[in-house]
């Protein structure tokens, strides 16, 4: 490697650390003809920060250079930095040679917007088309597809990336209008909507002819950034469902924002990055995902933001003690699955388990739930605990009071590849 390329490397590495949208589940490409890589199963691993950001795919900006002068954005045109770009040969180059020293299992390219979008779009593209047709490379790619870029530029996109993403960047459209004027909402969501009608078409059309190309085989997934604007997190999670619900999105990711601009209408630097709430907004997620919990169950009008000393079921439960204890024999499994400490699979070994006996605590210590918050919310005799009449501040202070945090810290930074 070149000590420009090194440069190049340095800087745009740097820059797509702002960037959280990098999951590689959901692919199963494989790998075929002796060609290199293979995205299926445990083709892909995953290295985390403490923050929750992946880094096992080599992440990357195209260029740092763009037309936008967004507030909230370090490559923001007006912005002082250092600003590179690399060819489509070196990011071809760098993939592979990454690959081979396994130092990544995949690429994660986005790119600021030189020119326009199509000219933008044209080279992300070429880029994953000449790693699948040219080295046949099976690994992951997860490719930005760019606001504003022709629908025949997507659809190619689509058949040489595994996972394609398109940025709301801000919860509301007037946050949007307020910190990206020269941006729209409707450029943003046109091409979600295309993305999506395609990808249906496409699982529709593999169900009767078998050859048919794969069609962004991992789905598409957005970001927002949170904490740079006011709203709460009730807007955010019915913008979230509202994604899933009409975009058929895999993920909605939640970047908390990290001051970077002396600009009044953002936070000071050094505010604290949110990185807390960023956390909470994942959990509450993925009880709409996944627990079958409705946005208003969550947080509602009135109560509109997630508490940040406990996560979003506890808080549920502890809203809802009249639903509880729960007769852990004789409960359904969806009320299984919101009792706090119990999580999906052991709701289900929990299900599976007790059509063969009479469960007790010692039975349901061997299934992996988190046995100090389970026990208020159990009619289970515990060993040691007295079960009393508690109010949700009481549970609430002795569940905090038994346990740790990953979060002490404000921000982790992302860690380096190189």
């Amino acid at each position: 490697m070149n000590e420009r390329v090194l440069e190049k490397l340095s800087i745009l590495a740097d820059a797509a650390k702002y960037d959280v949208s990098c999951s590689s589940s959901g692919s199963r490409r494989k790998n075929e003809n002796k060609g290199l890589g293979n995205a299926e199963g445990p083709g892909i691993c995953h290295a985390y920060t403490e923050d929750g950001r992946c880094v096992s795919l080599l992440k990357i900006l195209l260029t740092n250079h763009c037309i936008f002068d967004c507030a909230y954005c370090v490559s923001r045109k007006s912005n002082d930095v250092k600003r590179a770009a690399f060819t489509v040969q070196e990011v071809v180059d760098l993939t592979l040679n990454f690959y081979r020293r396994n130092y990544i299992e995949g690429l994660f390219l986005s790119s600021g917007i030189f020119k326009d979008a199509d000219y933008t779009m044209e080279r992300l593209v070429a880029i994953a088309r000449t790693l699948r047709t040219v080295h046949q490379f099976n690994g992951y790619i997860h490719l930005k597809a760019i606001p504003g870029a022709s629908e025949e530029l997507l659809k190619e996109a689509g058949l040489y990336a595994d996972r394609l993403s398109v940025n709301v960047e801000m919860p509301t459209e007037q946050s949007l209008a307020l910190l990206a004027p020269e941006k729209k909402r409707e450029d943003m969501i046109r091409p979600m909507t295309y993305l999506k009608n395609e990808i249906i078409a496409n699982r529709e059309e593999k169900k009767t002819a078998a050859k048919q190309p794969l069609f962004a085989p991992a789905g598409q997934s957005t970001q927002m950034v949170i904490g740079a604007t006011p709203e709460s997190d009730w807007q955010i999670l019915h913008m979230a469902n509202g994604f899933y619900q009409q975009m058929n999105l895999k993920r909605v990711y939640y970047s908390g924002y990290v001051p970077i601009s002396n600009d009044n209408r953002l936070p000071a630097i050094g505010t604290p990055v949110p990185m807390v709430r960023e956390n909470r907004l994942y959990q509450a997620d993925w009880l709409l995902r996944y627990y079958g919990f409705s946005v208003d169950e969550i947080v509602t009008l009135h109560d509109p933001n997630l508490d940040m000393q406990i996560d979003p079921k506890l808080a549920w439960a502890l809203r809802n003690l009249h639903q509880f204890p729960v007769d852990i024999n004789k409960a359904d499994k969806e009320l299984l699955q919101r009792i706090p400490g119990i999580g999906i699979q052991s709701a289900q070994k929990i299900w599976e388990a007790r059509k063969f006996a009479r469960l007790t605590w010692d039975h349901l210590k061997k299934f992996n739930i988190a046995a100090n918050r389970a026990k208020y919310f159990l009619n289970l005799n515990v060993h040691g605990f007295q079960r009393r009449d508690y109010t949700p501040d009481q549970i609430k202070n002795f569940i905090l009071s038994a346990s740790q945090t990953k979060y002490a810290a404000n921000h982790s930074p992302q860690l380096n590849l190189f």
